[in-house]
């Protein structure tokens, strides 16, 4: 500042030493003011200029003599995205890649395309696509800024030259050249390129591309010729693949055709209705079939899509084909048994051939087993039991539906006596019932006091077969064979059918044609009564008199008696003929007294001793 004049009292007289403000806010925002009063409030005559303005007045000297200078005027500004547009700096690298799951390469050389963007400073690394190399290739660094160290810096151009090897995300690519246009950049900024390399290729992929010396000797075999003279002209074989080694395998039939234009083979299957095959046509495609293989390596694979001729060393020719012989295809053996009449005529002028003799594959037919069926066990009905004898899984047998319904709830009810030798049996009165539904049989036996036999069911419901049945021809009891005074044996049991209910009466007389005629003369007499008026309460009361008479005879032996009779009953069927039971009578010095219903409903024979 500019020093104050002298104040006439002398400086000793000021008290006061502040110096005055000179920053001041306006709308919040501070400003620099000049000072007004100097230090000690003492007033300023004179303007007090700041540094600034001082350096400026220093400055323009020349302009306040001789004006202002005419400035050139600046250059319009271009930003980088767009003088460096489309401006692209492009480095032909390569790296290596080792393989370590192959004999035959160790390592593989990969070619790759640098670009370097100027206008952002990105990059990106492209493959080029080579068809079925099996490598994923094309962009391996998709456009970015690369990083250059663990530091944070990336990538500059100038990073960028020939003959160096440059790492991006752990991967080595080696820099052999680059275009023209890198390199006219790079020089005019003044950088030295290194002198271009030559480009390494992929060491195993050229060998690929070597052609394979042949040392063969052109051969003296016209196709040509051969197509022209055997065009359309086939040898047909039949021939058996027997596959009966394998799971469900059998023998099939197939037809192999041998084209003579082409020496190629084919085969087709056979076909029969319902053989339950899907219909396709061609097991083995027209094609040449190898025969014999050269000496394979190691490293082969034993799956191919196509054989040529440098794997095979023999093709099947029509040579190769004959009847009687086995001949393996593509694996499977085919046996050749017969021939068509053109093949027989093309290998006797061929070859000299005459033996066609064809060969007999039909299956002989296997002898017939007879089904055995075994023995009736008793358990179950006969025909339900039979059906285990014909399936694994047994079937019910079927049911007569319409016979259950016009016979439902329709019973023929007899009562039978009990043939047995024991007295106490002969005594015993039962109910059986005769279902016309299903032909079953059941006896019931009604409870009487202080008889010491415990009544109810005897036979439960079932089917009855007649004596002399057997399971191949099996016959059952049917209405017509329960007639009153006959015998059924049920069993093993023999029962006498002594009387019937009427309504049994009433269907014989209904379905006559069922019936013998004898048996419906019943009709005829009373129900309850004889015509000799003698009721059946009466003759069952006459025949325990008859017994307790035999009893007092005390000199008759029964026992002999009976010992004589069982030895005539040859066959223990309970029975005698007329003649041999007269005959035994007189031996044993008794008379026989039958008492004979006029219908043949009861008999009645008493053994009495002669007097």
């Amino acid at each position: 500042f500019l020093t104050n004049p002298v104040h006439p009292l002398g400086s000793d007289m000021k008290t006061s030493f502040h110096r005055s403000q000179t920053l001041v806010y306006k709308n919040g925002f501070a400003f620099f003011r000049l000072p007004t009063v100097g230090i000690g409030g003492e007033r300023l005559y004179v303007n007090q200029l700041s540094q600034s303005e001082l350096d400026e007045l220093s400055s323009m000297r020349p302009t306040l003599t001789y004006g202002q200078a005419k400035r050139v005027p600046p250059s319009d500004f271009i930003p980088a995205y767009v003088a460096f547009d489309k401006k692209i700096l492009k480095f032909d690298a390569y790296f290596q890649e080792d393989v370590p799951l192959s004999a035959e390469e160790h390592y593989r050389i990969r070619q790759v395309a640098i670009y370097y963007y100027l206008e952002d400073d990105s990059m990106s690394v492209v493959e080029p696509v080579v068809q079925n190399s099996g490598l994923p290739q094309g962009k391996l660094i998709r456009r970015q800024r690369v990083p250059k160290n663990e530091h944070g810096d990336h990538y500059h151009w100038k990073d960028l030259n020939r003959g160096m090897n440059i790492t991006m995300y752990g991967r080595t690519y080696r820099i052999v050249d680059c275009d023209p246009f890198t390199q006219v950049f790079l020089e005019s900024q003044g950088i030295e390129l290194n002198p271009p390399e030559k480009m390494i290729f992929d060491p195993y992929t050229e060998l690929r591309r070597m052609p394979v010396r042949k040392y063969i000797t052109p051969s003296d075999f016209d196709q040509l010729k051969q197509f022209l003279t055997y065009d359309k002209q086939v040898l047909r074989f039949y021939a058996m693949w027997d596959d009966t080694n394998s799971m469900f395998g059998e023998n099939r039939p197939y037809i192999i055709h041998y084209y003579l234009a082409d020496d190629t083979v084919e085969v087709r299957e056979i076909h029969k209705p319902n053989d339950g095959r899907d219909p396709f046509p061609v097991l083995i495609k027209r094609q040449r079939l190898p025969k014999t293989f050269v000496d394979k390596k190691k490293t082969f694979p034993s799956c191919v899509l196509e054989i040529s001729d440098q794997e095979v060393l023999e093709w099947y020719t029509a040579k190769d084909f004959a009847v009687g012989k086995s001949t393996t295809l593509l694996g499977r053996p085919f046996f050749i048994y017969d021939c068509d009449e053109f093949t027989r005529n093309f290998y006797r002028d061929k070859f000299g051939i005459t033996d066609f003799q064809p060969v007999d594959v039909k299956k002989k037919p296997l002898e017939e087993v007879p089904q055995v069926i075994p023995p009736y066990n008793g358990f179950g009905f006969l025909e339900d039991s039979l059906q285990n004898c014909f399936s694994l899984l047994p079937k019910p047998p079927r049911k007569d539906v319409i016979k259950m319904l016009e016979n439902d709830h329709k019973v023929l009810r007899y009562q039978v006596a009990l043939e047995s030798p024991n007295p106490e049996d002969r005594k015993r009165r039962f109910i059986l019932s005769y279902f016309l539904s299903n032909d079953m049989i059941s006896i019931y036996e009604p409870p009487v006091r202080n008889s010491g036999i415990i009544g109810g069911k005897y036979l439960g419901k079932t089917r009855v077969p007649k004596p002399g049945s057997t399971t191949e021809n099996a016959t059952y009891y049917e209405p017509s064979d329960l007639t009153i005074g006959s015998t059924i044996e049920v069993f093993g049991h023999r029962f006498v059918i002594t009387d019937a209910d009427e309504y049994v009466l009433n269907y014989m007389e209904s379905n006559a044609e069922s019936f013998p005629a004898a048996t419906l003369q019943y009709q005829s007499s009373s129900e309850a009564q004889t015509e000799t008026g003698v009721t059946y309460q009466e003759l069952d009361e006459l025949i325990v008199q008859v017994q307790e008479e035999l009893k007092l005879h005390n000199y008759l032996n029964n026992s002999n008696i009976q010992e004589e009779f069982l030895q005539h009953d040859k066959d223990g069927s309970g029975i005698l003929d007329k003649g041999e039971f007269l005959a035994l009578c007189d031996s044993l010095n008794v008379c026989a007294v039958a008492c004979v219903n006029p219908w043949p409903r009861f008999c009645f024979v008493a053994l009495l001793p002669l007097w």
